[in-house]
């Protein structure tokens, strides 16, 4: 039978542990619809799908209707894109196997793709971004958790269960800070955003130096920035600290797998040349000799606002077509 109708847009889901934003793209990345909702209002995985599927069908209905959404694509921390779960994710309120592809592909009645934040993330800077040209890179976000995707040959490398890429809970620090997956001195602990906001303290309480940051309750490395940019020395020790981390741990990274670029997405890397230039520094340091000055030091030049569902909507058009509606 002759198809006489291609479905041209899909619906692209950006989960993380603040907002939830969902967007209908289509098939240029151009982005038709776009709204988002706190994730933290949702302390019940159930109540947070019934109320994603019933705002996206809302959002279908309203661009279009179903006859031209091919399939839908998510982004979330800890996702498995092999399972469809989000498996024992450290940083969110729902534990345990969480089978969310399959939870909203029921109520939306479309196909579903589940991916690790960071094997979209990379997915969205290949197909739209920093990496475009790219064939073996890597994409390393930094936010409230620290995850990278790897890709080579311009195809993602999941590993056999699913969970490649995790450098976040490398260890960079023997017997070092407890991370929130429950082992010691991951480079998540320090360069995440508890571990800046654990550094920031540990050098307060070490220096008496006058500081922004003293004074600042509920503080964000957004501050700390800030307070950095209008001279404070010990907020600039902060990302110093910070980047010398990280640099060792991309150091390792691109000394095992010789990649073209390393991309840095998320918050964190919007602390600009105050980690960057640390991390740099400790990169080509302790790199292997025969990587030095070989590999691309990049920044994300994606929109943050529409990273993620650019990056889902990418995921959607892998998935094997399916629809109960047309």
């Amino acid at each position: 039978m002759i198809q006489r109708t291609v479905k041209t847009r899909v619906v692209g889901i950006g989960l993380s542990i603040d907002e939830t934003v969902y967007a209908i793209v289509d098939v240029r990345g151009n982005i038709i619809a776009k709204d988002t909702f706190a994730t933290t209002d949702f302390v019940n995985v159930n109540d947070f799908v019934t109320y994603l599927s019933e705002k996206v069908v809302e959002m279908i209905e309203n661009n279009g209707g179903y006859e031209c959404i091919r399939s839908v694509g998510v982004s979330s921390p800890s996702a498995n894109f092999l399972t469809g779960c989000i498996e024992n994710a450290p940083n969110l309120p729902w534990k345990g196997q969480i089978p969310l592809a399959a939870m909203l592909q029921d109520r939306l009645g479309l196909a579903v793709a589940l991916g690790n934040d960071a094997h979209v993330r990379a997915l969205g800077e290949y197909v739209f971004g920093s990496a475009h040209g790219m064939k073996d890179f890597i994409v390393v976000n930094l936010g409230h958790g620290v995850g990278s995707c790897i890709f080579t040959k311009g195809k993602a490398h999941l590993g056999s269960e699913g969970f490649a890429g995790e450098i976040g809970h490398s260890c960079v620090e023997h017997n070092g800070r407890l991370c929130g997956c429950g082992n010691h001195g991951c480079l998540e602990a320090y360069v995440g955003t508890k571990g800046i906001l654990q550094t920031a303290q540990e050098i307060l309480d070490s220096d008496p130096s006058p500081s922004l940051m003293r004074d600042r309750r509920d503080m964000s490395p957004a501050d700390i920035t800030a307070f950095a940019d209008e001279g404070d020395v010990l907020a600039q020790e902060v990302y110093r600290r910070a980047g010398h981390q990280l640099g060792i741990g991309l150091a390792n990274y691109a000394s095992i797998l010789n990649p073209e670029g390393i991309i840095l997405a998320g918050g964190i890397s919007h602390a600009g040349h105050w980690l960057l230039d640390a991390v740099n520094d400790s990169f080509e340091e302790h790199v292997f000799h025969n990587v030095k000055g070989k590999v691309k030091l990049l920044c994300s030049n994606l929109d943050q606002a529409e990273r993620d569902v650019l990056g889902a909507s990418a995921l959607a058009w892998d998935v094997k077509e399916y629809s109960l509606f047309v």
